[in-house]
């Protein structure tokens, strides 16, 4: 799969997903710093990436009413590990037709 790791997802994260065979794309490596939620969201809709962001609130009423590529609400844990740990747990419950195109939390 094809993800889109907003600012604030821990670079941790994104090394799981690279060794487990995903493509692993930053937001500030394809957008300024300031680029707005909406502006983050259009660019993973517009390739068909799945989104992965902590900001819940923003991301979640940008997607309740359109198609996107998925959507990934990174929930804050005590220890990195365990961010990870449940992102692999996603990713082995969901699968990709489970991540594609709808709203998951891990």
């Amino acid at each position: 799969m094809n993800w889109l790791l907003d600012h604030d997802v821990p670079a941790e994260i994104g090394r799981v997903l690279s060794q487990a065979g995903h493509t692993v794309i930053l937001v500030r490596e394809v957008m300024p710093a300031d680029a707005s939620d909406q502006r983050v969201f259009e660019y993973a809709v517009g390739n068909r990436w799945v989104l992965m962001t902590c900001n819940r609130d923003d991301f979640l009423d940008l997607a309740r009413n359109r198609r996107h590529g998925g959507l990934v609400i990174l929930i804050r844990r005590r220890t990195r590990i365990d961010e990870c740990a449940h992102v692999i747990r996603l990713l082995h419950r969901a699968g990709e037709t489970g991540i594609t195109d709808n709203i998951n939390f891990a």
